[in-house]
């Protein structure tokens, strides 16, 4: 049967390697760079756009009432 105490020295070892790699490095700026430009898009957040889709189904189901009111 395996060790667990050897996964968990493993995967210590592998993120104190990630951690001091360049790897780490380019993945904060790629992380900098996305910000920035999801930044300078037009954009709305889920919560933003849940509020919106309810308050479009509010008013499609008003105009149906009233389009079945003539």
């Amino acid at each position: 049967m395996l060790n667990p105490k050897f996964f968990e020295d493993m995967s210590s070892k592998l993120n104190d390697a990630m951690s001091n790699s360049p790897a780490k490095d380019f993945e904060k700026n790629a992380r900098a760079l996305l910000a920035q430009g999801f930044a300078k898009l037009d954009l709305v957040s889920r919560e933003e756009y849940e509020v919106l889709e309810q308050r479009l189904n509010k008013l499609e189901a008003r105009l149906a009432a009233l389009e079945s009111q003539k």
